[in-house]
Order: C-alpha cells, then structure tokens, then sequence
C-alpha cells in the first residue's frame, strides 16, 4: 500500500528536483526522503528519478506518478478545506510581506491568525515584491502580500488593496501652500522605493517625460529610512500616506499639493498553485477580509 506520506515526499522531491531541499521542505531528513523514494521505486517495480550531481529529474514512469500525486494533494487539500474546522490546522506559514504592508494592517492580520489559526506559526520575511516573487516560484515562501498580481500560471494572485502615493514633505522644506510644480519639487532629492520595484520606475518615467534637468533620485529598500530621511527634510519622499498617518497628523510631515499624480499600487495576495497549498488559500482568503476594512486607513 502507498502512503500519503510517501507521494507527498514524492511529490516535492520532483518539484524541487532535490532530495535534501525536499527533506527540507518535509521538516525530515535527506536518507529519509531517499528511503521513501526508494520504496515507492521497489512498490512500483520502476525507476521514478535520474539521479545526477547535484539535482534529479523525473523518469517518463515518475512523470506519470507525479500526476497521480498532485491528485491525491489536491483531494486531500479539498477535503481538509471542507470537513476540517480552523482549529485543526497546523504548521508554519512562511509569509513574504511589503514593508508598506508592515506600516498598515499586518498586525491586524497576525492577530486574526493567531484567533482563527491558533496551531499555526507565522514566519515573516520582509522584502521587495520582486524577490518575494522569486522565493515564491522557488517555494522558499508559502504567501505573499506583494506589489502584483504576478501573471503566471503557478501563482495564485487574490487582489488585496491598493494604496496612493504621494509627495511628502517635513513642513521645513522651502515650498509654499498652494499647489506645487514637478519643477519646484525636483529641486529637492526625491526620495522613493527600491529601482527594481514599480513606483520607483513610474517615478523614473514621469520624470523622463517632463523634460526637466534630472533631479537627484535616492531609492531605498527600507520604508522606515524614506520616511526618517523626508522627516529630517532630506528630500521629499514619494511614498504612501497612510504609512506616515500619525507623522501627518502630529505636523511632522504634510502632504504637498502638486499636479503629478502617480499610480496607485496594487497589492495581491499571491501563493504557488500547489497540491498543498491549503493553509496559504486559507490565510490569503483572511488577508483580504482584513485588508477590506476600512480602518486601516484612518
């Protein structure tokens, strides 16, 4: 009789082409996965990997195994999903997150979590959506609130909310009340997200567009830098209001009146189109109730 247990181990050793990431993966060990391997190999009478250096690949015989297994994932998946109470979940949930989503409603989400989920850890990395998208395809991460949705067949996006952003100022910057030119902006560095991300290369565009001498453009990868560096009037950061709410309320920042408006940015909820991927649907599904209320924003 094949266990679950031993297509599971099956199954991630051929999506990840490795043993030892699989028994990563597994929370087991590299001669455990390999003994289950092999054992499906004797029950079958057939060979389900090449094995190589450094990696394996599946054998036309393991191909059609593997299609068979994320069957059995998926079952098993759906019917956790419908028969089991949230109670009963278990494991950890490797969580990619936007630092903007950090400034806003995450610990909102880490509590509903821990209320709803109460057997599940939640293990946070905090990163640019372009490298949460690499660890996600590289199955480093179970979810991610990221800048997106990512077009791929592999990830699931759910839209989750979207923020404007803004030219944000410390009030001792030289720049009158009223409405503000891009021209009298950029005579002070601007100061806005990494260069890999979308609003930096928006920000880069609309600059390109106006014809105007290139300003000084500092990108950073830490939000809470942007905001300390625009506090200090070092620049005018191009950021979101609600991350600096209480700055603006207590007149440490100000929102500057000007005429270039930039696109909002779009966050999803993305997880890998995986067999297991019940937990990540899950917690992405209770994102997006936080994510809706209204008072994060406030």
């Amino acid at each position: 009789m094949v266990e679950l247990r031993s297509l599971e181990i099956f199954y991630w050793t051929a999506s990840l082409c490795s043993f030892r990431k699989a028994a990563e993966r597994m929370n087991t060990s590299q001669p455990a996965v390999s003994q289950r391997v092999a054992a499906l190999e004797e029950a079958f009478g057939v060979r389900l990997f090449e094995r190589r250096a450094r990696s394996v690949v599946l054998t036309p015989e393991g191909r059609e195994l593997m299609a068979y297994a994320e069957r059995f994932l998926r079952l098993r998946t759906e019917m956790m999903a419908a028969v089991a109470g949230p109670g009963i979940m278990r494991g950890v949930l490797r969580l990619g997150v936007s630092e903007t989503i950090v400034h806003t409603w995450l610990m909102r989400f880490i509590a509903r979590m821990s209320q709803t989920y109460p057997g599940v850890n939640v293990d946070i990395a905090v990163d640019i959506s372009p490298n949460m998208r690499d660890a996600l395809l590289n199955r480093d991460l179970d979810l991610a609130f990221l800048v997106g949705p990512i077009t791929m067949p592999s990830l699931v996006n759910l839209p989750l909310c979207s923020v404007s952003l803004a030219w944000i100022a410390a009030p001792s910057l030289a720049l009158g009340p009223g409405e503000v030119t891009l021209e009298e902006l950029t005579r002070f560095p601007l100061i806005t997200y990494p260069k890999n991300t979308n609003p930096y290369v928006q920000l880069r565009e609309l600059l390109a567009q106006s014809n105007l001498p290139p300003p000084r453009l500092h990108s950073n990868a830490s939000l809470s830098t942007i905001v300390r560096m625009a506090r200090e009037g070092l620049g005018i950061g191009v950021i979101p209001p609600e991350v600096v709410r209480h700055d603006l309320e207590a007149g440490r920042l100000r929102i500057l009146d000007a005429a270039p408006r930039l696109p909002d940015i779009a966050f999803t909820a993305t997880y890998p189109n995986a067999p297991d991927c019940g937990l990540a649907a899950r917690a992405a599904h209770l994102a997006c109730d936080v994510a809706a209320a209204p008072d994060w924003r406030q």
